[in-house]
């Protein structure tokens, strides 16, 4: 009972935060009832274009996890393995809490022979680096939020501090080293090599997580041209990446669900009415479902059919 009073009020808390965020830019139930589904006929190359950079997106977020597990001393993961388990763990963002991606990702990584400690750190190190790449390409969207106009340019420069505080955590090889030292402590395990013989290893997972993240906002620009519509890469690439990140904040909600809708709908409100703003977010939000869906499962029936055959 107590598991279903939780979800019960997870579910209802993610409706009125969402319902309160579309209230706040203008949308209530007449505004939906006037919105014309048949209006929105996507250009199919485009589209498929966007579907594939996507898919470009994923498979990269995979390989640069897997990069992460050798650079902490694991084993050399094959490019599919990494795919495969990536997938697979991926579809734990759909459960509130956000930890169940991060573990089903260190139970399969320890699968295939990577340790617990190494599996776990790779999967938070991961994570956090990759919000952060996120963070940094989402930031400008601050100067774009209207409502906040006597407050965009605090607004902008306190983002700035926290975010440039934040990579220096990463990037900075003497911080870098003693959370590494704190980890291996905690879990009674070697310094990894690879961290002993070069000190920008970070700086290069956050390099290549900014460039998994234009990836990803390339592909929901290319999603939003599709059905029409034109504005600059720069309005309209940095929300999603910013509304994902909050998204993921929202731990109640699962895969950020409604939250990131909400959000994104007022961080695209400098480029577009918020009906259309609405439409674009729900898309696209059916669009990564889908793609996260149908790649998970061919990596789990791959990945089972292969098991079943060692």
């Amino acid at each position: 009972m107590n598991k279903v009073a939780t979800r019960i009020s997870q579910v209802s808390l993610t409706i009125i935060v969402t319902w309160f965020i579309l209230n706040r830019v203008g949308i209530d139930l007449a505004t939906l009832k006037a919105l014309e589904p048949a209006d929105w006929k996507p250009n199919f190359f485009i589209l498929t274009l966007s579907c594939v950079l996507l898919l470009v997106g994923y498979f990269f977020s995979a390989a640069l996890w897997g990069k992460i597990v050798h650079d902490l001393g694991g084993p050399t993961l094959p490019a599919l393995t990494s795919v495969r388990l990536f997938m697979v763990a991926n579809l734990g963002r759909y459960v509130p809490g956000k930890v169940w991606q991060i573990l089903g990702l260190t139970y399969l990584a320890k699968k295939e022979g990577v340790s617990g400690s190494v599996a776990i750190g790779a999967a938070i190190l991961g994570q956090l680096t990759s919000l952060l790449a996120a963070s940094l390409i989402g930031i400008s969207t601050l100067w774009y939020l209207a409502d906040w106009r006597q407050l965009k340019l605090a607004s902008l420069i306190a983002g700035i501090i926290i975010l440039v505080t934040l990579t220096s955590i990463i990037t900075i090889p003497s911080i870098f080293r003693r959370i590494i030292i704190l980890w291996t402590r905690l879990t009674r395990t070697e310094f990894p090599d690879n961290l002993k013989r070069q000190n920008n290893i970070s700086i290069r997972w956050l390099a290549l997580y900014i460039i998994n993240w234009c990836i990803y906002t390339t592909a929901f620009w290319l999603l939003y041209l599709s059905f029409g519509e034109w504005r600059t890469f720069i309005e309209i690439g940095p929300a999603f990446a910013a509304a994902c990140v909050i998204g993921y904040l929202a731990i109640f909600a699962p895969a950020g669900a409604g939250i990131r809708e909400g959000f994104l709908v007022v961080l695209l409100q400098h480029a577009m009415s918020a009906e259309i703003a609405l439409v674009l977010a729900v898309v696209s939000r059916l669009w990564t479902t889908a793609i996260e869906m149908i790649l998970a499962t061919i990596c789990g029936a791959k990945y089972i059919q292969f098991k079943k055959t060692v």
